[in-house]
């Protein structure tokens, strides 16, 4: 209408007819130019590491095609669904109508197989962002590509568009799975054990036990060990249409699953013009570090006489993918050091109390200005002494090198929000990583109500990252202002990093209707819970979810999925092992011992239970215990009880808890009125490889042994049980 009548006040003065119908064409096809892209998903294969694995692509493409659109336009977007399953689209970062946000069961349809779904919305903003898969683990197999949105009139630079990813060839359902069971096979192959061996070797042998006497696990700063890190589906790209001497705009898309980047280019200064497709005032930096699904727009020059490189190192620095700039010979950037993780593990000993909560020591950390992590950077902390001293100094580092942090980013126009009522929320990022559950207030996404907010207000969120690992949180089809001292010109993003211990206070004006979600966007923490809905009072029905009770239903199996697990032992004097099924809050476990003769017997245990607490240290259960043993005769526990070990079945009740040094405390009282405790430690690293495990109980039964790792599935095995003697053989496990 608003176009209609600007032609009518022109046309209407000169009386001809077929003016108004030319200006009203003209108009309208400039201001709303649609934009058709056709999207079709299909399953192909992939070789990064000279191994031939399944991936999922668009348009025959990893990543997918950048979408290239001008502000103005009007997007039309088919989805054509080729895979046997479904899948979904978000359009990240983009302002849009609330059922094509593209979250399955939340605001739009999943997309069923061999169907085609039609997105399409305006382009109300410019910038560069990016689309993924919100099924799932779809993400991580490839579905992710750039969204890139020019200004109407503008300048531009030659440009070249960066997505960043991470790649592994296990399937992601196996490192979900993996991560959920506490293997430490990734820090196996990193070289990140951090085990007993390494810590009296470097000295640290008592900043280990204080570690497990907390019982917090070795420092890390990924879950996941990636075979390949990837630029536009390429560890080294090199494009041949940039000149020495041009100024390059580098649209950057950190589109990987759980890897943050560091940013370096071997041709000088990085210029920051652009943060989650919002244009900032320019600044200077020598690196940056880009957060899981975040975006920046940068300015590099290329220098005459060589091809430059611009390094993207993954954060536990274990690879990297370059782009180099120009021609002639190469300028690398050097290899970033090795971290220093007993450096890390110390100063977390620091922070965590016995309780497992957490102790910040006075340092107020916001807006990465004072990064935690840098005690393990050997750059920043060369030839310092991490047994003495806990000092962050930038000391190795040049005077004027600069390190990007939020609060220098400053927005290029006032950014102040409406005058208008405030509700403040409170929100504390918690987890545990020893059973991989990450939670906003320690609730999963299925264990919380919607957060209720009202259109036309201001909703501020005071965000503390309670945990040791970072977490990009993303709000969905809203930008927030990141409070970090700019007063009106605070930036306004999408995705904010926040690093463990900070506190971070970010507001947005509520303009929309219908559901919106807000979660940490490394994928496998935003699969076990880590996120809230944030729900429109009075929206109007949801077209896309016509049953929203079922759909709800469907949303909350992510983080309430069942992960197995299994540990089998052959050995020449029996067999032992485990099978456990486990969720974020649920256990229900098998353990058998079994003889190769009558003599020796068999036992099974099996336990259902529901974990409780933050930390997750209580797990109340009830089980049942089967024992055979021929010419089993009664034997008197450590509490003058007869204990018979003659096909006796009973039925019991117990308690597990987790003690310090990871001791596992287990008593129980069975339906005869037995009691048992026992104690037990699995999984002790004294080598890279090597594990101990122990077990003593008042039944006076006991048993010791060893395993060395050679793949995550197959292990050399040893020990000796007080029932079935000394034996060697093997242990699989999954």
């Amino acid at each position: 209408m608003a176009f209609q009548k600007i032609a009518y006040q022109i046309a209407l003065p000169l009386g001809h007819r077929w003016l108004f119908a030319f200006l009203f064409v003209a108009i309208v096809s400039r201001a709303q130019n649609s934009v058709r892209y056709d999207l079709f998903v299909d399953d192909t294969t992939v070789n990064y590491t000279g191994k031939n694995v399944r991936a999922l692509a668009i348009n025959g493409q990893i990543p997918a095609p950048a979408l290239t659109f001008t502000e103005g336009d009007t997007a039309l977007i088919y989805v054509h669904n080729r895979l046997n399953q479904e899948t979904s689209i978000h359009w990240h970062g983009i302002i849009l109508p609330n059922q094509y946000d593209g979250v399955p069961y939340l605001t739009t349809a999943p997309i069923e197989p061999g169907s085609t779904h039609l997105f399409k919305f305006p382009i109300v903003q410019h910038g560069t962002y990016w689309y993924h898969s919100h099924t799932k683990l779809q993400e991580q197999r490839g579905m992710y590509g750039a969204f890139i949105i020019h200004k109407r009139t503008e300048t531009r630079l030659p440009e070249y568009v960066m997505v960043l990813s991470d790649w592994t060839n296990e399937t992601p359902h196996e490192v979900h799975r993996s991560l959920h069971n506490a293997t430490d096979w990734y820090a196996i192959q990193k070289g990140a054990t951090q085990n007993y061996g390494a810590a009296l070797a470097q000295g640290h042998l008592g900043t280990k036990l204080t570690n497990e006497w907390k019982r917090m696990l070795p420092m890390d700063v990924s879950d996941v060990y990636y075979n390949r890190f990837l630029i536009n589906g390429m560890p080294v790209q090199r494009p041949s249409k940039f000149r020495p001497g041009d100024r390059v705009h580098i649209r950057l898309v950190n589109g990987s699953s759980s890897t943050y980047f560091w940013l370096q280019y071997a041709g000088g200064k990085i210029t920051v013009v652009g943060n989650d497709g919002e244009d900032v005032e320019p600044v200077e930096v020598d690196r940056l570090i880009v957060a899981v699904a975040e975006t920046y727009d940068l300015v590099v020059t290329i220098p005459p006489d060589g091809s430059f490189e611009l390094k993207a190192t993954s954060e536990d620095r274990t690879g990297f993918a370059s782009l180099f700039l120009g021609r002639g010979p190469d300028h690398s950037v050097p290899p970033m050091p090795r971290l220093k993780y007993f450096a890390g593990m110390k100063m977390m000993n620091g922070m965590m109390r016995m309780d497992g909560s957490m102790d910040d020591m006075g340092m107020d950390m916001s807006l990465q200005q004072m990064d935690m992590n840098a005690v393990m950077y050997p750059e920043v902390t060369a030839g310092q002494d991490h047994r003495q001293h806990d000092t962050m100094s930038m000391a190795s580092l040049p005077d004027d090198f600069v390190t990007l942090n939020y609060a220098m980013l400053r927005a290029t126009k006032k950014t102040k929000l409406p005058d208008a009522p405030t509700r403040t929320l409170y929100m504390q990022l918690t987890g545990n990583m020893s059973r991989y559950v990450w939670t906003v207030n320690n609730r999963t996404v299925s264990e919380s109500d919607k957060i209720m907010i009202r259109r036309g207000e201001n909703v501020r969120i005071i965000l503390e990252n309670a945990s040791m690992m970072r977490h990009p949180m993303h709000l969905h089809g809203h930008f927030f202002r990141v409070l970090n001292g700019q007063g009106d010109y605070s930036p306004l993003k999408n995705v904010l990093d926040i690093m463990p211990m900070e506190t971070d206070t970010i507001e947005f004006a509520a303009t929309e209707s219908g559901d919106w979600f807000f979660h940490c966007h490394i994928l496998y923490h935003m699969m076990s819970g880590m996120g809230r809905i944030f729900s429109y009072e009075n929206s109007p029905p949801n077209p896309e979810i016509p049953n929203p009770r079922r759909a709800m239903r469907m949303l909350y199996r992510d983080d309430r999925e069942f992960h197995p697990m299994a540990r089998i032992g052959l050995e020449s004097n029996g067999s032992d092992g485990e099978l456990m099924f486990s969720n974020t809050r649920w256990l229900l476990q098998t353990e058998w011992r079994l003889g190769w003769h009558d003599q020796h017997g068999w036992e099974s245990e099996s336990h259902f239970g529901r974990y409780l607490g933050r930390n997750q240290f209580w797990l109340p259960y009830v089980g049942w215990d089967y024992r055979y043993r021929k010419g089993g005769e009664l034997e008197p526990t450590f509490f003058g009880q007869d204990n018979s070990k003659d096909e006796r079945t009973v039925f019991c009740a117990g308690l597990r808890y987790t003690l310090p040094m990871f001791l596992l405390a287990d008593i129980r009282v069975d339906q005869s009125g037995k009691f048992r405790f026992q104690l037990s430690r699995e999984d002790v690293a004294l080598s890279s490889r090597l594990r101990l495990n122990f077990m003593v109980n008042t039944d006076r039964e006991y048993m010791a042994g060893f395993r060395y790792i050679f793949t995550k599935y197959f292990a050399l095995s040893t020990h000796y049980d007080s029932d079935m003697g000394f034996g060697a053989g093997i242990t699989l496990s999954y």
